[in-house]
């Protein structure tokens, strides 16, 4: 008797909207939104269609976030634009998620606005 190993990749809109929302708790807690994500991303990239997609502009997304953080600190100093540039970063670090969410729970595919791909 032979057994063949064959990995069952199932369609769950639901977790992929999750994964999503999970960018919001650093709005909650002040952490965990590019962490919690990526747990959930490593954890189910090859059992969840469209994870590996999803999970990939999820942690881009953050991470772009992050380096226009890292950015706009510095930018205060010129003229107050980094300011700007902090509220911005987070009206979209809040809206995006959300938009996407849904999107996700719908079965269509991601779009983060200004996103650096790094992986």
């Amino acid at each position: 008797m032979e057994v063949i190993n064959e990995k069952v990749v199932r369609t769950d809109n639901t977790l992929l909207a999750i994964t999503h929302l999970t960018q919001l708790l650093g709005y909650a807690i002040g952490f965990g939104s590019l962490i919690v994500p990526l747990i959930i991303w490593l954890s189910s990239r090859d059992r969840v269609e469209g994870m590996n997609e999803h999970g990939k502009s999820i942690i881009n997304f953050q991470l772009s976030l992050i380096l226009y953080i890292i950015i706009s600190i510095p930018a205060i100093l010129l003229l107050g634009l980094g300011i700007l540039m902090l509220i911005a970063t987070a009206v979209l670090g809040f809206i995006l998620p959300i938009v996407n969410a849904v999107k996700a729970a719908n079965g269509e595919s991601p779009s983060y606005f200004m996103t650096i791909r790094f992986i």
